[in-house]
């Protein structure tokens, strides 16, 4: 099976609103911004998109990593997409794309579609607990005439959030002729041939070089503590780098980490019952010890309980504690053992 790097990840938005749903028609007032909410029983829970999280990762990955290169957007009529060209531009690689296009070759069309299926997959941003959101009043009066009253919503919440990166797709490239497998075009296997990408028998995948493939899958990982991002900054300022984070290199793309956190009584918390069963239950699949990295400050509570389960001999695997900067950078360093010169 394929090696999986997994996380779970703690945003603390103290006063946010980080994704906004527009305006409401249904409200009292037209001129009224709401964030993204949905509902589970009779409570709410503001929520960032994937997409959205999403944006944040490849814009931060751009900003801040020289060698990291984003695709540009094409448009053509009402369908944008990006070059499909996961050898030059490091997002087509890990972030994935689509492009529907076709050509007429004679008196006949050929089907140039190609897809690539995302290596790096992650969940929404959901409140820990229930949370509605509060209405504030603000008003546009630096012109002459009648003041411009409107309104907008922001929460006071900690957003969880679920990721995970397929190690042996980052860098690999299918020239299969089957849906969801086409990830380039017989055209385009120059390209990569002469990036030093090489196939091991005839129909097999494309592997660029080690060092690529490695240098990212490191950045992506890095790019979390310096991630950054949302809508209202100008007046609702979040850092939205992991508060709390958990790793670990996993066997197989399951994901054991996505019922750490419980909800009691409206209260969410981080159960390290939980935890401790899950690596029970994975302990022949973890590749790695697990990471657990904690910002001072958010959820001080948490400190001994932590350092603890790190002492704990009985474990089948070695915990790592301290804070996300930390362990983000050694597991970074130990990814070089999980990328092997082959898938």
């Amino acid at each position: 099976m394929p090696k999986h790097l997994i996380g779970l990840t703690l945003i603390d938005a103290p006063y946010s609103a980080l994704n906004n749903a527009g305006e409401d028609t249904s409200e009292r007032t037209e001129n009224i911004v709401k964030v993204k909410t949905l509902r589970k029983g009779r409570n709410t829970y503001p929520y960032v998109s994937g997409q959205a999280w999403r944006n944040w990762w490849r814009t931060t990955l751009e900003q801040e990593f020289d060698e990291w290169k984003n695709s540009p957007i094409e448009r053509e009529k009402k369908i944008a997409f990006t070059a499909a060209d996961p050898v030059n531009y490091d997002d087509d690689d890990v972030f994935g794309y689509m492009r529907a296009q076709s050509e007429l070759q004679g008196k006949k069309r050929v089907n140039l579609t190609v897809t690539r299926l995302s290596p790096l997959k992650c969940s929404p941003l959901i409140s820990i607990e229930p949370q509605i959101p509060t209405n504030d009043f603000g008003v546009m009066a630096r012109q002459e005439g009648d003041p411009v009253p409107y309104e907008h919503q922001f929460y006071s919440c900690v957003l969880q959030g679920i990721f995970s990166l397929d190690l042996g797709a980052v860098g690999s490239l299918s020239a299969v002729n089957r849906t969801g497998y086409l990830n380039i075009a017989e055209s385009y296997v120059q390209t990569i041939q002469d990036a030093g990408g090489k196939q091991a028998e005839e129909k097999s995948l494309w592997v660029l070089p080690k060092e690529i493939r490695l240098r990212r899958c490191q950045q992506t990982l890095e790019a979390l503590p310096i991630l950054s991002g949302g809508a209202k900054l100008t007046s609702h300022l979040t850092d939205v780098t992991p508060k709390l984070i958990i790793l670990t290199v996993l066997d197989g793309g399951n994901h054991p980490f996505m019922n750490l956190m419980v909800e009691r009584n409206e209260v969410g918390e981080l159960s390290l019952d939980a935890l401790h069963q899950v690596i029970q239950d994975y302990a022949d699949r973890l590749c790695d010890a697990i990471y657990i990295g904690r910002r001072s400050g958010f959820m001080d509570e948490l400190d001994e309980d932590l350092s603890n389960f790190a002492d704990n001999t009985d474990l089948p695997c070695e915990i790592v504690y301290d804070s996300p900067n930390v362990v983000i950078s050694k597991l970074s360093e130990k990814l070089e053992t999980h990328i092997g010169d082959t898938p």
